[in-house]
């Protein structure tokens, strides 16, 4: 699918397809296009698209690359799939006067995008850039924040009811894993802007709002930080947690063992059916026995009471 946005006599007109093509394009979004689209976009507008494995070169030569005339980028977006964040390739190529996004997902910073472009009101293809990288940004900043909130609720969980449920344990898990990916989309993002920033492609009324968006990443990466830590913190109280359930279920057994040894000894005593034992023949050999079974079990009870060990 081929999106375009061009401007004509000041009004901006959103069109899809390649019948409408036009020199006053600013911004062409291919989402998953065909072999045939690519092709005519890069016979009209005279460039190379990324293949799907240039666009998937972990690289950092591979990010970003710059000529006289042209600037191609290669970022991670998170994508979210059964509460997991997947990163997923988008790229852009870059002149003064156009941009050209390719990807294979919808993105709500592209439908963001859409929506700003009355607002914003870009003039070529760099303001539009900026407009989805800052956009971007924000939405970073709203993942970043419900996770944080997420974690919030785990460790109330975790306090008001001393939950030891394997599902805790699970969600931290998935979280870590989250966080690491999304720290990781940030460092691309604030490695793009640096090259960005030191480059003499884009106009010079631009570089502060550069600087501003590198600040912004700065203070995400802190953020995502924190909540690690926060994680890690949450995992060793999870696992403190569980070896204090498991120190009170062997401390149960031990006491309920040593109770019963008392009485297990005299029992093993009258069992052993020596000729000569004389309770075996009197009528009160039995209760006597089982009297004694009761009284040292409760006296050891009492005993650990009195030492403060149940």
């Amino acid at each position: 699918m081929i999106t375009h946005i061009s401007i004509e006599n000041g009004q901006f007109k959103v069109e899809t397809g390649l019948e409408s093509l036009n020199p006053n394009i600013i911004w062409i979004d291919l989402i998953s296009p065909t072999k045939e689209e690519k092709k005519q976009i890069e016979q009209y507008f005279g460039v190379e698209l990324f293949t799907i494995q240039e666009s998937e070169e972990i690289e950092s030569s591979s990010k970003y690359t710059e000529t006289e005339n042209e600037i191609g980028i290669n970022l991670n977006f998170l994508r979210s799939e059964k509460n997991k964040h997947i990163n997923e390739p988008v790229s852009f190529i870059l002149r003064e006067n156009f941009l050209i996004t390719q990807r294979e997902h919808e993105y709500k910073t592209f439908q963001d995008t859409y929506k700003k472009i009355k607002s914003v009101k870009p003039k070529t293809g760099i303001d539009v850039f900026l407009t989805i990288l800052d956009t971007r940004i924000d939405f970073d900043a709203d993942l970043i924040e419900n996770i944080t909130e997420q974690i919030s609720g785990i460790s109330r969980g975790l306090v008001k009811d001393n939950t030891i449920e394997r599902e805790i344990l699970l969600k931290i898990t998935t979280f870590q894993e989250s966080t690491i990916s999304i720290r990781e989309n940030i460092i691309e993002k604030q490695r793009i802007l640096s090259a960005i920033l030191k480059s003499k492609f884009f106009p010079q009324e631009d570089y502060e709002n550069i600087r501003v968006m590198i600040k912004d990443v700065g203070s995400l990466l802190d953020h995502t930080s924190f909540n690690f830590e926060r994680l890690e913190f949450l995992q060793n109280t999870f696992l403190g947690l569980v070896d204090m359930e498991q120190n009170r279920i062997i401390k149960i057994f031990t006491v309920v063992t040593v109770i019963f040894m008392p009485p297990t000894l005299i029992a093993s005593m009258y069992g052993m059916n020596f000729k000569f034992m004389p309770e075996l023949g009197k009528t009160w050999g039995y209760p006597l026995a089982i009297g004694l079974m009761v009284l040292s079990s409760i006296l050891t009870l009492l005993f650990f009471k009195r030492k403060r060990w149940l």
